[in-house]
């Protein structure tokens, strides 16, 4: 989902985004995982390398329409929560679960020869500051397709983007553009920033530009270009169709937009960090010393998250001097216009400058300066106002959900603004606030003592203050330590052996060659969504037996837990990979049968009662160990 507005929207979207640090490092290794389920991280690795050598692409739809590559997309859309939601077609990813491999396959390669949109369910989703923030939302036939083409460009534009472009990127987020910013503030010293605020970014990008930046990045195929511009295009449902902007809220919009900022970035970029010189430099402190000896260049460095990007500058004149001329850049060059009341040039020393939800000002310490940072104004309205609407759901509808569904607010506020430094002098007052707010509306769920989760326990170790709703214990907002955060290795990658090998190092412990011969061998008989939690079983359980523990081959099976005929499902939870004999023992019923197969696998009493459970589960009698 694009978050492309600006004030509140801005603060609330990039925490939703954060909520929690495990979730986001678990889907970058999901992400890893499912590619290799379906054997196309080769294909994207070799994409990467040849995008870095600067070849172009005329061939790329053979690869979109590629069965794996299909089934890949249809795997990441299942696992992205929006995949609940209806277009306006009313299907979701449910409706797609009881096909057939086959059926899904048939569908997407028939759509993409002459592909046309379905209309776009337009919907208004409510700012902090009171007005509507309009979202587009594709049908999920559409999501799927859009998957399948994001797969095969990204790594292409992966190689192309700039290395201080942190927005909507793998591994990538928006600690690490702040973290950027300090460092060149704290560490180098570069005290004037160019606040610069695109007005509508997404609701005004020229598609006929966008569609040649496509083609400049290398990717040449007429046909993909084609299906893109009919994305662009596709009918918004009560509005028409679009004739600028990118489609909100569709899976392929973030990637549009930083292809869109990205000659920004390297423009930018080519006026001094990576400025070409005559002589090859070994050391890049030596290189920008050369070039102030004898150059006239401005110094200037981007950070940029999205279509909020600050250029960092080592003195006021040249600062104002590269403010007008981005302006002017961005009007004739993209057709996009500046907000002069949001944009401007500070100094940091003097003034405050607001970034991601922080706000920075820079302050003495010794002989330099160093920033300060807090939440800034917005951020804590909306942090006060989520966590209201959390306690008010509570009073409404008490249970212990709702408290766990407030601590994980909580949370996600927390992990979010951990890194600003004076994080702590803010939560304070944020938890002084919100006390009136937690005692008066929640005076009769509030418990004499609660039960602490594994992650209160760890989280809030040291801190001796309990509140609890409903015997459970509520996450302390006060409970907050500043948490530097690490500035971004550029090595890693989802698209080198190397640069995966710092993000994941599970992938070679399950055997790849039967994970492979399971994605080019569904079973035709059975449901999508069996044939692809079949590979997610198969990497869960390490490649083995899950009653045995030995190692499965091709010839394993998948056992439905609540037998079909008892609304038993093809769920993820309702499934299990086992031996081709122990499925047997769990459903036969003849005794001597039961005794060979037992003669043969050599149960021990552990393995027996874990066959057991399994055989009750389908109405089977116990097997009695000897």
């Amino acid at each position: 989902m694009n978050e492309h507005q600006d004030g509140n929207t801005k603060d609330s979207s990039k925490t939703r985004r954060n909520n929690s640090i495990e979730d986001k490092q678990k889907k970058k290794k999901d992400t890893l995982r499912y590619n290799e389920y379906y054997n196309m991280q080769a294909t994207f690795d070799n994409l990467y390398e040849l995008s870095s050598q600067g070849s172009k692409f005329k061939k790329l739809y053979g690869l979109i329409v590629k069965d794996e590559n299909i089934l890949l997309a249809y795997r990441n859309i299942k696992s992205n929560s929006g995949s609940t939601t209806a277009g306006t077609n009313g299907h979701t990813i449910e409706y797609w679960e009881k096909k057939s491999t086959a059926e899904l396959l048939t569908y997407v390669k028939r759509r993409l020869e002459y592909y046309i949109p379905l209309p776009v369910r337009r919907v208004e989703i409510p700012k902090p500051n009171g007005k509507m923030r309009p979202l587009g939302i594709p049908c999920i036939e559409d999501r799927i397709i859009q998957q399948c083409i994001k797969q095969v460009l990204e790594p292409i534009c992966e190689a192309k983007f700039h290395p201080h472009s942190f927005g909507f990127r793998p591994n990538r987020g928006t600690h690490h553009a702040y973290s950027y910013l300090l460092k060149k503030v704290n560490a180098d010293n570069k005290y004037f920033l160019v606040d610069v605020d695109i007005k509508g970014f997404f609701d005004n990008v020229n598609h006929a530009k966008l569609l040649k930046q496509i083609w400049a990045m290398g990717i040449c195929d007429k046909k993909l270009i084609c299906i893109i511009g009919s994305m662009l295009k596709a009918e918004i449902q009560d509005i028409g169709i679009p004739t600028k902007g990118v489609p909100q809220g569709g899976i392929l919009s973030p990637l549009l937009s930083n292809i869109v900022l990205n000659e920004l970035d390297w423009w930018i970029s080519d006026q001094w960090e990576t400025f070409e010189t005559r002589y090859q430099y070994t050391q890049t402190s030596s290189r920008y010393a050369a070039l102030k000896r004898a150059s006239k260049l401005k110094e200037v460095f981007i950070v940029r998250y999205a279509d909020d990007f600050k250029l960092i500058c080592n003195s006021l004149r040249d600062a104002k001097r590269l403010f007008t001329a981005t302006k002017l850049w961005l009007k004739e060059r993209l057709d996009l216009d500046v907000s002069e009341e949001k944009s401007n040039v500070v100094d940091v020393r003097k003034r405050s400058s607001e970034f991601l939800g922080f706000r920075l000002k820079a302050r003495r310490k010794r002989k330099t300066w160093v920033i300060g940072s807090h939440m800034t104004d917005k951020a804590f309205k909306n942090a006060n106002l989520k966590i209201r609407e959390a306690i008010e759901k509570i009073r409404k509808y008490p249970s212990s959900t709702a408290v766990n569904e407030l601590n994980r607010v909580i949370a996600g506020l927390q992990d979010y603004y951990a890194p600003a430094t004076d994080v702590s002098l803010d939560f304070s007052k944020l938890d002084a606030r919100l006390y009136g707010c937690f005692t008066n509306r929640l005076k009769k769920r509030i418990t004499s003592s609660g039960v602490k989760s594994e992650e209160y326990e760890r989280r809030y170790r040291g801190y001796n203050i309990q509140r609890n709703v409903l015997k459970v214990a509520v996450y302390p907002i006060y409970a907050i330590r500043n948490k530097k955060v690490k500035q971004f290795n550029q090595q890693v990658n989802n698209y080198t052996i190397g640069g995966r090998s710092l993000i994941h190092r599970y992938l070679e412990i399950i055997d790849n060659k039967i994970l492979n011969y399971l994605a080019r061998n569904p079973v035709p008989t059975e449901s999508v969504e069996y044939n692809d939690n079949r590979l997610s079983l198969y990497s869960a359980q390490r490649g083995k037996c899950i009653i045995t523990n030995t190692p499965l081959d091709e010839s394993l099976v998948v056992h439905r837990i609540d037998p079909l005929l008892t609304d038993g499902r093809d769920k993820y939870n309702n499934l299990m990979l086992v031996q081709p004999l122990v499925h047997k023992l769990i459903h036969i019923n003849d005794n001597n049968t039961i005794h060979q197969l037992l003669s043969i696998l050599k149960f021990d009493k552990k393995t027996l009662k874990k066959l057991n459970n399994y055989r009750l589960k389908v109405g089977n009698e116990l097997i009695m160990s000897d």
